[in-house]
């Protein structure tokens, strides 16, 4: 049985998907985005600050479900561009600062509303 996820402090979906569904001990966190859930709009500033405003998001639904950063065990990043893999990594890393999830990360086309990096989650507990 699969348990969907939601809180008011993540940005809800922006289509037809969850924020995140939790099946048999594990959490699927849909891609995050750079979305303020306070404003609904993506926030300003470079890859630094989308970066860290879409683990904040990660980190709100991970709660949510009553998840940590330490549950995490995968993470994929997509970027508009790997001239912002650096940036994007020293953000990523403050939040998994010993035993880092495993994790892939490629460089797309673009991605929604303009945004420069998203990051889809699975956590296990």
């Amino acid at each position: 049985m699969k348990n969907i996820i939601h809180t008011q402090n993540a940005p809800a979906a922006i289509g037809p998907y969850s924020q995140a569904v939790e099946a048999n001990g594990m959490l699927f966190i849909s891609g995050q985005v750079a979305i303020s859930p306070e404003t609904g709009k993506v926030v300003t500033g470079g890859i630094t600050e989308q970066t860290e405003q879409v683990m904040k998001n990660i980190d709100a639904i991970l709660k949510e479900a009553g998840y940590g950063f330490r549950d995490v065990i995968k993470s994929t990043c997509l970027l508009s561009d790997m001239g912002n893999f650096a940036a994007m990594n020293a953000v990523y890393g403050k939040y998994y600062p010993e035993n880092p999830p495993a994790r892939a990360a490629f460089a797309v086309k673009e991605l929604p509303l303009g945004v420069l990096v998203e990051i889809e989650t699975i956590a296990v507990k």
